[in-house]
């Protein structure tokens, strides 16, 4: 049943890639533990204490537990699929329990710092120097997260509005803002990107293909190095960064809520975390008392 429960997510429920190949691989991780654990192949037929068997194994394995929540919330997703289909008769997820977790805050990149990454000298002339800045400065600017960037087309650019078109989770769209500079970049990179009768992605790699989620990946590690020392150099640490920024510089937190597209606030309440922790640092430094 986990082919059905894939193509469900896929079709109706319009999951992104990503998403999917997250359940898949996780679904078939549990399906060989029962396989080897029960002799056990066909998961819809499973009852509760094998699937806290299998959550106790990862645990004594010593996986992270934000990874064991996530393939507990796989189950809970593919159980209630197959209760919704009449498959199964009871829910055998449950019995089981999110583990305890240590919330970390998102990591970000210092205003100075990015302000370094955009100096002049730091990307090359060529076109493949215009298209990573065009990389960075979408990520940085816009806030996207790496697979809108990855599936950003030519056709989602609204240059004299300022504004692209984004597909983000469940391909919701939103329209995005971007600035004045971030648009005359985007103008002169459109001028010059080679004409493709095959794709229509708006960013492509040297040889003029559509660009894929480990290409901007090293070239955001590339970069970020440059300028910072976090351990964490990645495309969402500068959605992070971007989410930041904003708040720092007293944007509204439901408008940062909307220009990230999260589902709802309490996504976006975690940057207020930073925030509280700056001004916490300020006042230690500044007040007489403290």
């Amino acid at each position: 049943m986990i082919t059905p429960f894939l193509e469900f997510l896929q079709f109706e429920k319009r999951a992104s890639a990503h998403t999917i190949k997250s359940y898949q691989t996780d679904l078939e991780q549990f399906q060989k533990y029962l396989l080897f654990q029960y002799e056990c192949n066909e998961p819809e037929t499973a009852k509760a204490p094998m699937l806290r068997s299998w959550v106790v194994s990862m645990m004594e394995e010593g996986l992270n537990p934000s990874s064991i929540n996530r393939k507990i919330a796989a189950l809970r997703t593919f159980y209630g699929y197959l209760r919704k289909k009449k498959h199964i008769d009871s829910d055998p997820t449950k019995i089981l329990s999110a583990l305890k977790t240590r919330k970390k805050l998102p990591a970000f990149v210092e205003e100075k710092s990015m302000e370094l990454l955009f100096e002049e000298g730091v990307f090359s002339e060529d076109f493949s120097g215009l298209r990573d800045r065009v990389i960075m400065e979408l990520l940085y600017g816009s806030g996207i997260r790496l697979s809108e960037l990855v599936e950003l087309e030519l056709k989602d650019l609204n240059l004299p509005a300022r504004t692209i078109r984004v597909f983000g989770k469940r391909a919701k769209e939103r329209i995005v803002p971007v600035s004045t500079s971030l648009a005359q970049l985007l103008h002169k990179y459109t001028e010059q990107r080679a004409p493709e009768e095959d794709t229509d992605v708006l960013l492509l790699t040297d040889s003029n293909k559509a660009i894929y989620p480990v290409f901007v990946q090293r070239k955001v590690k590339q970069y970020l190095s440059a300028v910072t020392t976090l351990s964490q150099k990645s495309p969402h640490v500068l959605r992070h960064t971007y989410a930041t920024h904003l708040l720092n510089r007293g944007a509204d937190l439901n408008a940062i809520k909307e220009l990230l597209g999260h589902a709802n606030l309490a996504a976006t309440q975690i940057y207020t975390h930073n925030s509280i922790e700056k001004l916490k640092k300020t006042h230690q430094q500044a007040h007489p008392k403290a």
